[in-house]
């Protein structure tokens, strides 16, 4: 970043903001290879059941995103980031308590879906208004940039966070590691307490949820099938390499996170010069690629490389799609039109974490990345028709809308 952007004030609070999503998604990011961790080996329950405790969060999560949406709309990006930080620390106290009662396994179980439900109202929240609240401060001619900036502070809590998660896990037990992640998003909630608010809608004429996502889903789908690849990582990938009795299981994370930060620095600005479509079509295409590997690994090393290439083209899918959404909006629809597009990534986390344990159960955990390359595949046909087809640039894809 050059010394005149660092220079103006909205870029400086931009950063600052970027910062403290990166410190209170370490939330998110630690438990997500450890809850199936703690299902499996400590409540001796299956892998279908360690996927619902992973997926349950982001059920949660696409329930409230139209709420969310319109609440930060409304009554501002600042008072909505504000609440879903305090989802967090709740959440993450009440999975605590699941960890202190392994030996009552169902109770413990229910706790800790109750916390994984609270995370996830957190989640929603903290993730549209930050976007919203981002946009607010520059302005909507650099969308592509608050998102590739906030989607790169995300996905690199994932890349430390995993292994910081395992790490606590073996050393100091799952209730500790719930401990650790409760104070982060506390520590975002008094750094972001004095930053500059931004307007709130509270007067404007509003579509409903479901008209706005009549004009989006088409991208929105998009988003949804490259999710599918991540979600299948994050649950099962330390499960995978521990059940090949292999080495670095918890780099999993690491890899892909490392991969989807490096493109988001280097190529954020893309989807601005090149259009957003193009750059998801060659971005599906990469993530194809990855899970294949990671599917045929006949050693960790494949298998890490894969998770690498799955972070790359993973990276820009979500700002070059959320680019053409936020064309497509006015200022005051902003965060409900959000919302509505991350819901769809919301659902392919949610159903992968079951369906793919199921999977897992019966075919082996490799056979998991094989329906992370096929929804892939999907993704990028779709994108590919809406190329040809020019919708991108009027709002709507090959069907419906």
């Amino acid at each position: 970043m050059t010394s005149s952007s660092t220079s103006d004030p909205a870029d400086r609070r931009l950063i600052l903001l970027t910062a403290v999503l990166f410190l209170s998604y370490l939330c998110i990011a630690m438990p997500l290879p450890i809850v199936p961790v703690f299902v499996t080996a400590q409540l001796g329950y299956d892998n279908v059941w360690a996927g619902l405790g992973v997926g349950i969060a982001f059920v949660s999560t696409l329930a409230s995103r139209g709420i969310a949406g319109s609440f930060s709309d409304r009554r501002g990006a600042n008072l909505a980031m504000r609440r879903g930080l305090l989802f967090y620390i709740a959440g993450a106290l009440i999975a605590l308590v699941a960890g202190v009662m392994t030996a009552t396994p169902l109770a413990a179980y229910g706790v800790l879906l109750g916390g994984r439900l609270l995370i996830g109202l957190g989640e929603s929240l903290v993730t549209v208004s930050v976007v919203s609240w981002g946009v607010g401060m520059v302005g909507p001619a650099r969308s592509s940039r608050v998102l590739a900036l906030m989607g790169a502070a995300m996905y690199g809590a994932l890349a430390v966070g995993g292994p910081i998660g395992v790490i606590l896990l073996d050393r100091l037990g799952f209730a500790a590691a719930m401990a650790i992640s409760a104070v982060l998003p506390a520590l975002g909630l008094l750094i972001t307490w004095r930053m500059p608010a931004v307007p709130a809608h509270p007067d404007a004429e509003r579509p409903s949820f479901f008209s706005v996502i009549g004009r989006i889903w088409w991208h929105g789908a998009i988003v949804g099938l490259q999710g599918i690849g991540f979600a299948a990582i994050g649950a099962f990938f330390v499960l995978y390499f521990r059940d090949q009795h292999w080495a670095y299981a918890g780099l999993g994370l690491t890899a892909f996170g490392g991969g989807f930060v490096l493109v988001r620095i280097l190529f954020g600005h893309l989807p601005d010069r090149f259009g957003g479509v193009p750059v998801a079509i060659v971005s599906l295409g990469v993530e194809i690629f990855g899970q294949i590997l990671i599917w045929t690994a006949p050693h960790p090393g494949f298998a890490l490389a894969g998770a690498f290439l799955t972070g790359l083209g993973c990276s820009m899918v979500f700002p070059a799609m959320g680019r053409e959404v936020m064309r497509l909006v006015e200022p005051h629809l902003r965060g409900t039109a959000l919302g509505g597009f991350a819901a769809f990534q919301d659902i392919a986390y949610g159903l992968t974490g079951p369906i793919a344990g199921l999977v897992a159960d019966r075919s082996g955990y490799g056979s998991v990345y094989l329906i992370g390359a096929i929804g892939a595949v999907l993704g990028f046909l779709m994108a590919v028709s809406l190329h040809r087809a020019g919708k991108a640039r009027v709002g709507g894809g090959p069907g419906p809308n």
